[in-house]
């Protein structure tokens, strides 16, 4: 018998809400159900998206049906090698008439911020993205101004066009909760996208469907969904795991096991269940890990990527017998 938790009376509020973004979303992306499922859940996990594949497949439209499904402050960032790291947090400039600073917020200063092919930009201005992304916050001139809930990064990079990029480092990497690759379209899904996408964008007529008052409720309820004991141990050796492979000279930080944790409560939230179970963990530890493991120089010769590593991590580790009652 499920366990009852003050999350409850909410949830089916919660799926209604995130069906009717998860519908807009997809009037636009055809085919990508697992991706638009992916992007809500770091959406209500509070955290942020790198939408990582080749060019033309949908990463920036991906983002920009997430932003216009909610009435939010969205702001979009192209970077490139010029881009300063004042161009996206603000600066201070000095009022002749008031004969004072003044602080001008950046584009960072929104609930979404879509940051096209990130990995353009020099590392000094990704950089600037550092405390925004964990801390919810700016400082600029010694002044720390916080930022509004909710608050998500939606990043694109493309990874086979590498001339002319800063590769993201590992800090950067770790700040995004979750790593997602579109993938080409089904020929039906093609097909469609030629009769839906013809003559105009879908985006065009892209209404919001959710405020963002609903949106900080339905973060406010995942933060209710429970997770037992077993399931955050699971967790922990889910992520102990990635650090004594031999495939991998960087394991999983700290900082993604909890970024596990909170992505588990949001697809369960999705799933109607006011409980996290292993299924949950599993889903999601391959977009959630993989991103920011490096493998050793015998998996590289091998051809061993992450994700491969991180099933075979899945497949060995015990999963706990849980109970929901």
């Amino acid at each position: 018998m499920a366990v009852t938790h003050d999350v409850s009376p909410q949830l089916d509020e919660l799926v209604s809400t995130a069906h009717r973004i998860r519908q807009a979303i997809e009037s636009v992306i055809e085919g990508k159900s697992d991706a638009v499922r992916l992007t809500l859940t770091v959406l209500l996990s509070e955290g942020h998206l790198l939408i990582e594949d080749v060019p033309g497949v949908g990463k920036t439209m991906l983002a920009k049906a997430l932003a216009r499904s909610i009435d939010c402050p969205v702001r979009r960032v192209q970077f490139t090698p010029d881009l300063l790291p004042s161009d996206i947090t603000g600066v201070s400039a000095y009022n002749q008439q008031t004969r004072e600073f003044e602080f001008k917020p950046g584009p960072i200063f929104a609930n979404i911020v879509v940051g096209d092919e990130i990995n353009r930009a020099s590392p000094k201005t990704q950089s600037a993205l550092l405390e925004c992304m964990e801390e919810h916050q700016v400082t600029v001139d010694g002044v720390t101004y916080e930022l509004d809930s909710p608050f998500m990064v939606i990043a694109t990079q493309n990874p086979i066009e590498m001339e002319g990029t800063y590769p993201l480092p590992e800090a950067q990497r770790d700040r995004f909760t979750a790593r997602v690759a579109m993938g080409y379209p089904e020929p039906a899904a093609e097909l469609e996208m030629l009769d839906v996408h013809g003559g105009t964008s879908p985006l065009d007529k892209l209404q919001p469907v959710a405020t963002t008052a609903e949106v900080r409720a339905l973060i406010e309820a995942v933060r209710g969904v429970y997770v037992s004991q077993p399931v955050k141990k699971y967790a922990i050796d889910l992520v102990t795991a990635t650090r004594h492979s031999p495939d991998l000279r960087l394991g999983a930080s700290p900082r993604s096991t909890l970024q596990l944790v909170r992505a588990a409560r949001a697809h369960a939230a999705l799933s109607g269940r006011d409980y996290v179970i292993p299924d949950d963990m599993q889903e999601l530890a391959i977009p959630v890990l993989a991103h920011r493991l490096l493998p050793s120089i015998e998996a590289q010769g091998q051809r061993r990527m992450p994700e491969q590593v991180v099933t075979e991590l899945v497949r060995r580790v015990p999963v706990p017998e849980t109970r929901a009652s």
